[in-house]
C-alpha cells in the first residue's frame, strides 16, 4: 500500500486526492477480481488501477485554467536558431547537491509543470509506461504524449537551470 500512495501521490501533489484514488483503485479491484487473468503479478494490476484512479480524479480537477508552459520553452531568433546559451551544470550533480536534496529539487520543479505536461512526464519517466500506455491513460494520442513530453523535458531544463546551475558554472552554446 505505500507504494501505491507514493505513486498516486506523484501524480496528484496532495495526500488527501492520493489516500482517495488508492481506496476507489482498491474498491475497483475487488469489483473487478474476476477480470483478472493472471498473466501479470497482482501488484502490477493494482499498481496500474491505482495510477488510472487518480488519473481519474485529475481529468476531474482539470476543469480550472493551466498556466501556459511557453515561458519556460526555449526561444528562437528570426533565422531559426537558439536566442540563448545554456549553462553546462558541474559535472557530477552529486558533488553540490546530495543525492535526497537533488531529487527534492527535480520533484519542486516538476511540480511548476503545467499539470497536462507534468502528468505525462511522471507517466513516461518515473512511471516507466509506454508512449501508447501513456496515451491510452490520458485519452490523447501518441503523437500529443511525444510533444508534451519533449516540452516537459525542456521546460524542466529550464526549471533546474535556475536551483542546480550556479553562477561560475560554464556555459555553452548551442551549435547553430
Amino acid at each position: 500500500m505505500p507504494r501505491l500512495l507514493s505513486v498516486a501521490r506523484r501524480v496528484l501533489k496532495n495526500d488527501d486526492d492520493a489516500r482517495e484514488a488508492v481506496q476507489q483503485a482498491f474498491i475497483a479491484a475487488y469489483k473487478a477480481r474476476d477480470q483478472f487473468e493472471g498473466n501479470a503479478q497482482p501488484s502490477t494490476w493494482l499498481h496500474r488501477i491505482t495510477v488510472n484512479k487518480a488519473i481519474d480524479i485529475l481529468r476531474a480537477r482539470q476543469r480550472r485554467h493551466e498556466d501556459s508552459i511557453d515561458d519556460l520553452l526555449p526561444r528562437f531568433l528570426p533565422n531559426g536558431h537558439w536566442s540563448e546559451h545554456f549553462t553546462v551544470w558541474p559535472e557530477p550533480a552529486e558533488d553540490q547537491i546530495d543525492r535526497k536534496r537533488l531529487a527534492a529539487t527535480v520533484r519542486e520543479a516538476i511540480d511548476h509543470l503545467p499539470e497536462s505536461h507534468r502528468l505525462v512526464l511522471l507517466l513516461r519517466d518515473i512511471e516507466e509506461l509506454s508512449t501508447e500506455e501513456t496515451a491510452t491513460a490520458i485519452g490523447i494520442t501518441p503523437n500529443a504524449v511525444k510533444l508534451r513530453l519533449h516540452r516537459a523535458r525542456m521546460a524542466l531544463r529550464t526549471l533546474l537551470a535556475d536551483r542546480i546551475g550556479s553562477g561560475d558554472a560554464a556555459t555553452t552554446e548551442v551549435p547553430q
